[in-house]
């Protein structure tokens, strides 16, 4: 006989499966048990759990039901105040120096002209932004040949406290240049 602490007649449950029964026999081979819809299994000794009413209720006897549940309830979620920023700091100059949004007809006008206006308000436009103490504007040049976008960046490298680069292609597609200005140097 193997060495157990289970006896005939003890209700047991299989300890990896949902299945409980009453030990019927046991012997060399292992312990059989029958369920309670009359089938007739074997088990090892390890694989069973002896199960009695005293058991499953000194479980709980230290806790109440209200402390079990409350101590499965999810704590509540901390609420974070997100800093508000002004709707200055989400404000983005746009200043697009196609011609023919700057003046009512470029007729008659010759290329350095027009590049001439292109240049003017851009610097304008720069020094509104400098001087209304805006993070960033973006100028918006088109592709082109890159002779305003060239005139552009060397207008851009005169001003110490700016950088700049190429604006987001998704929102602008490739004609365009992102200025970033850094405030405290012009204060």
């Amino acid at each position: 006989m193997m060495k157990t602490n289970l006896e005939i007649g003890d209700k047991v449950a299989v300890l990896d499966e949902a299945i409980e029964g009453v030990v019927t026999k046991i012997n060399t081979e292992g312990i059989t048990i029958t369920t309670s819809d009359d089938f007739i299994l074997q088990f090892k000794a390890e694989e069973l759990v002896k199960i009695n009413k005293e058991s499953l209720t000194n479980l709980f006897s230290s806790k109440s039901i209200a402390q079990v549940l409350s101590e499965k309830e999810e704590p509540e979620k901390r609420s974070f105040s997100k800093e508000k920023k002004s709707k200055k700091d989400d404000f983005v100059l746009e200043v697009d120096l196609h011609i023919e949004k700057l003046v009512p007809s470029a007729k008659g006008m010759s290329n350095f002209d027009i590049l001439n206006i292109q240049i003017d308000t851009a610097k304008g436009q720069l020094d509104f932004a400098i001087k209304n103490r805006m993070q960033k504007l973006v100028f918006i040049h088109g592709v082109g040949e890159g002779v305003l976008k060239s005139e552009l960046e060397f207008l851009l490298r005169r001003y110490e406290q700016i950088t700049f680069q190429e604006a987001s292609f998704q929102k602008y597609g490739f004609g365009a240049t992102e200025v970033y200005i850094k405030q405290n140097a012009f204060s």
